[in-house]
């Protein structure tokens, strides 16, 4: 069997409206950002979903909170979900994370973590995802850097080429998770830092 996942990406914040990148920290939804997760909800209100697993980061809680609180839909924090931390740079400008983002593949951020570290954690959680969830229909909301964990790791997409493309928004991304999936190996899926 294989597992049904959907990606969301939580819904827009403060930090988002004015040009900062929140990295870990908390981030609180925009007035804008309150509407689309109500959205969020209507959207995909008759499909079958069995768990939304969020990020544990406030803005990505208060999304899923939002969106499928008192549905009946259980609703989970995961930290393996949370964007990439940014270490000292946590709350920059965009602007400054845009100059960075090409040369933060493979080299953490101060004090912070590599895109690769985090496409780790994420092959962490799918495998148990995989292994406990065959056949049932999982619905993520998480951040940028996680979306590009799982287009290289469900839909063969380069690293380094998913984290300097521009964003477009678009209402979820799908993927199907084969039961008992287990990470890529070799060098593009390898977790560590050089």
């Amino acid at each position: 069997m294989t597992l049904s996942l959907v990606y969301e990406t939580h819904s827009p914040t403060l930090d988002n409206e004015s040009g900062h990148a929140t990295g870990w920290l908390p981030g609180e939804l925009s007035p804008t950002g309150l509407r689309k997760a109500a959205e969020l909800g209507e959207r995909r209100r008759d499909e079958r979903i069995d768990l939304v697993v969020s990020s544990d980061l406030h803005r990505a809680v208060q999304t899923a909170e939002i969106a499928f609180g008192g549905t009946g839909v259980r609703l989970r924090a995961d930290p393996r979900l949370r964007e990439i931390n940014y270490g000292n740079l946590n709350g920059m400008p965009v602007t400054r994370l845009d100059a960075e983002r090409a040369h933060r593949v493979d080299v953490p951020f101060p004090d912070g973590e590599s895109y690769r570290q985090v496409l780790a954690r994420v092959a962490d959680l799918l495998e148990e995802l995989a292994a406990g969830h065959d056949g049932r229909r999982v619905l993520l909301i998480s951040h940028a850097a996680p979306r590009y964990a799982l287009a290289v790791l469900l839909a063969g997409a380069d690293l380094a080429e998913q984290v300097t493309a521009p964003f477009t928004w678009q209402p979820g991304w799908s993927y199907s998770l084969p039961g008992g999936w287990v990470r890529p190996t070799g060098p593009s899926a390898a977790g560590s830092a050089r």
